[in-house]
């Protein structure tokens, strides 16, 4: 994954008002070679967009054992969202898990 293949899904979201539905993001196949400023870029583009006035759908992340800690890192930036947001290394208790968030 590169960070204008994260933007340009940020930028569907936005176009679509997608923020409000609940996503999985099933990363256990990805990889990336972004630096860590454009990982922190990231962050704060998406934490920007949670500082809006929008409904915010529930978040689970899958992505191998050996990425968890930077992305719950990243995750851990956006904090501030309304949301709920889980970081996982298998998919079916990622998909288990949002399963049981409210739709909002």
């Amino acid at each position: 994954m590169t960070r204008a293949e994260v933007d340009a899904f940020l930028d569907v979201l936005e176009g679509i008002e997608g923020f409000s539905y609940r996503k999985l993001f099933d990363g256990t196949t990805a990889d990336t070679k972004m630096s860590p400023d454009e990982i922190l870029a990231l962050g704060v583009r998406m934490r920007a967009a949670h500082t809006q006035d929008r409904t915010l759908g529930a978040l689970a992340a899958v992505v191998p054992d050996d990425k968890v800690e930077l992305v719950s890192r990243v995750l851990g930036m956006l904090a501030a969202a309304k949301r709920p947001m889980r970081v996982f290394s298998t998919l079916q208790p990622a998909q288990e898990w949002l399963q049981r968030q409210p739709r909002v």
